[in-house]
């Protein structure tokens, strides 16, 4: 086996050994850890791992779905469809032309929109000349980018994995190159957030409508995901989609997306982790020298509205070509509420495989499920979230019978002692899979970007075993009764239309 190979597959299980063998394989990994804040805010986490000659980059924006207004819902996300489309330099063949033809666009949505929203009232032929144009317009713009020129810099250069993701809480921009690349991309990274230039706009928001037509509205699942939240949310954002809603796709304009980049993209509010094969001094100055050149702007304002206490039961029922699904979900704490390990214990005892209590109950014994489960988290973590349960009914099976039993299972945990041995299987699952997720550098890098923003500090990270450990069959009889109450619950099901 050669020198390259032997490190890439040997030495990440040497570390997965030493992490098993006790809280002193954390405590050295933690050590090796180095932070360093620029002057604009912008917070770097380095890890020097030199098993193979390759690096992840992660990079957090604090900024997702709960942060959009009313009439702006989905533009965190549509930030994740442009967010590799370029700069002045890269993406275009002629920036200077191409920002005439951008603003010249920006005047024909902006005509062919404000005669569109008339509805009835539209001139339909006034309407059909302005549509046109615009697409004029977006035929002469699109003649000076050059498609995937970011995408194909990366791909040329060894490297993989690139992808960006949006949820509730944060938009995140991910992959992974060669060790020896490492200046590019501190230069293309860097320049993403120096010099972005939103082009394509009106295409990805198209390509954003569809994504929504396919999995909210042609399914039944995303209707009722949808139906639900917006019914167990009262006030926060949560109860938004992070697709966003339809008119407010079609009608977000690209100076809206301009601004709630500025806002939101300022150095403050990015975290980079960086795990891989480098040298950490190296990495400083690097990022001293193309990140520094950011500016630094205001922290953004933290989500103001907090979701009032629940007060009562909330039901939604949709009727669809579908089979008979059940969810129930449960107001429950953010991420740094203190009993947030009881509830990942709560969720693995409930639903890990084919050992849990739901599919033992609902699915092997009873046979009324084919399928059946609860998690925490949903459908954020950074602010109080709900703790779902859910179970999609056999054939021939009811929604009713789904609920009976799950309820069942939650009076057991409220009146039975989880036994020892259960618990501590738990425990040990939770370490093999925590063990896991940091094998690999992007793994790694992902979870050491999301400790410090959602708990305010990276080490925090190092020490949820802890937590988890720490739980006692005392605290899951407690947090299920504190919190598995009817009252605090909302209820979502899909009936089947019936034929006639």
């Amino acid at each position: 086996m050669n020198k390259h190979l032997r490190n890439f597959f040997v030495l990440p299980l040497l570390l997965f050994i030493s992490i098993a063998r006790g809280q002193d394989g954390f405590k050295a990994i933690e050590s090796q850890v180095v932070e360093h804040t620029l002057k604009n805010g912008l917070k770097f986490l380095i890890l020097p791992r030199h098993s193979a000659p390759v690096v992840s980059f992660h990079t957090y924006a604090n900024v997702g779905a709960v942060n959009e207004n009313r009439g702006i819902t989905g533009l965190a996300h549509i930030f994740e469809h442009l967010a590799f489309k370029g700069t002045t330099d890269i993406g275009t063949n002629d920036y200077k032309k191409e920002k005439s033809a951008l603003e010249a666009l920006d005047k024909a949505w902006t005509a062919w929109r404000e005669e569109e929203i008339k509805g009835a009232r539209a001139d339909s032929s006034k309407l059909a000349k302005l549509q046109t144009e615009f697409e004029k317009k977006q035929e002469e713009a699109s003649k000076f980018v050059v498609n995937n020129e970011f995408g194909q810099a990366i791909e040329q250069n060894g490297g993989v994995g690139l992808n960006a993701g949006t949820s509730y809480d944060a938009t995140q921009y991910f992959f992974s190159l060669p060790s020896n690349k490492l200046e590019l991309w501190f230069s293309l990274e860097s320049s993403r957030f120096v010099d972005p230039v939103i082009r394509d706009f009106y295409k990805e928001k198209d390509v954003v409508m569809e994504e929504r037509r396919m999995r909210t509205e042609s399914s039944p699942i995303g209707k009722m995901i949808e139906e639900f939240i917006a019914v167990a949310f009262k006030s926060h954002p949560y109860k938004d989609p992070v697709v966003g809603h339809m008119a407010d796709l079609k009608g977000i304009t690209r100076d809206e997306a301009a601004a709630f980049y500025k806002k939101y993209y300022v150095p403050s509010n990015l975290t980079i982790a960086i795990v891989g094969d480098v040298d950490p001094a190296e990495t400083i100055k690097l990022a001293e020298a193309y990140f520094g050149r950011i500016p630094s702007g205001p922290k953004p304002p933290d989500v103001r509205t907090v979701e009032p206490p629940q007060n009562g039961e909330r039901r939604v029922v949709l009727h669809e070509q579908s089979q008979r699904i059940f969810l129930m979900g449960f107001k429950k704490g953010s991420v740094n509420h203190p009993d947030d390990a009881v509830y990942d214990v709560i969720s693995d005892l409930m639903s890990s495989g084919r050992t849990s209590r739901l599919y033992k109950t609902l699915v092997r014994d009873k046979k009324i499920a084919i399928q059946a489960g609860g998690f925490s988290g949903f459908p954020g973590v950074k602010y109080p979230n709900l703790f779902a349960f859910f179970a999609i009914a056999s054939q021939g099976k009811t929604n009713e019978e789904c609920q009976t039993a799950i309820e069942e299972e939650i009076e057991k945990l409220k009146k039975e002692p989880i036994s020892d041995e259960d618990l501590k299987a738990v425990k040990t699952r939770a370490r093999a899979n925590f063990i896991r997720s940091l094998a690999s550098n992007g793994g790694m890098a992902a979870q050491l970007t999301n400790s410090q923003v959602l708990t305010g500090n990276w080490k925090n990270l190092f020490h949820e075993l802890d937590k988890i450990n720490a739980v006692t069959a005392k605290d899951v009889q407690r947090v299920a009764n504190e919190i598995f109450i009817n009252n605090n619950r909302t209820i979502g099901v899909i009936e089947p239309i019936q034929s006639n």
